[in-house]
């Protein structure tokens, strides 16, 4: 197949093109795409194309793999996003329309994964465990 894309190193360095629909990304001799660095998993994170739209899948990775600085499961790549495979940072490109996708993105399974360090009333902005002394929580 032609061109269906590049994940370009945001640091410099060269491209690397997206030549079939499943990717396997990791430091083992056989990924499809080899990064030979320590802190990249085996088996780090996998590239798929639906719908004319790449997606990322973590496998499990101990360093994890990142969209745009938020940690993901799976994710939509849409252009021109940033993926970050352990610490090191691509920028994605490549064209949806010439991948075969008409009308709106497919789904996006991954939501930004939210601190659990505080409640949803306190993430909702609804938190009334601090109201001034004498009112009422009613």
């Amino acid at each position: 197949m032609a061109n269906m894309g590049f994940l370009v190193p945001t640091g410099g360095g060269e491209d690397i093109p997206l030549k079939k629909n499943r990717i396997l990304v990791g430091r083992r001799e056989t990924c499809d795409v080899v990064l030979r660095f320590p802190n990249v998993s085996g088996q780090h994170c996998r590239l798929t194309l639906e719908q004319g739209y790449w997606f990322v899948k973590d496998l499990d990775s101990r360093n994890g793999t990142k969209v745009n600085g938020y940690r993901v499961s799976r994710k939509r790549l849409d252009p021109g996003v940033i993926i970050s495979i352990a610490k090191h940072q691509y920028e994605v490109r490549y064209n949806p329309e010439e991948l075969g996708a008409s009308g709106p993105p497919p789904g996006d399974d991954d939501q930004i994964e939210i601190s659990l360090r505080s409640s949803l009333m306190q993430r909702a902005g609804l938190d009334k465990s601090r109201n001034i002394e004498g009112q009422d929580d009613q």
